[in-house]
């Protein structure tokens, strides 16, 4: 998975089919996802998949109204069209259920 480096990438990747995963080294949850995300990439091939670290990026996790870890936006075209944004723990099987509806 990628990492986002700067704010300008950000800007740039919300212009394609891309599914944002904010995440902390701290964060337990999203250490329990962390192995099964290559099975995500795999499966939904249309996207590109980021991780943002959250204590980096603070501006934009306050912009997007992030609060907990992991959560996820996903953008295509520049346009956000879907958001599972959360405290709670999330399981690989939630993600890939919100990743198919959009």
């Amino acid at each position: 998975m990628k990492q986002l480096e700067n704010e300008q990438q950000f800007e740039q990747l919300k212009q394609q089919q891309t599914v944002f995963l904010f995440t902390a080294d701290w964060c337990p949850d999203c250490k329990v996802i962390e192995p099964e995300l290559p099975h995500l990439e795999t499966k939904y091939k249309q996207y590109t998949f980021v991780s943002v670290d959250r204590d980096k990026f603070m501006d934009i996790c306050v912009d997007h109204g992030i609060m907990g870890i992991p959560s996820f936006l996903v953008f295509k075209n520049g346009e956000q069209i879907g958001s599972y944004i959360g405290k709670e723990r999330k399981s690989i099987a939630q993600i890939d259920a919100f990743l198919s509806e959009l």
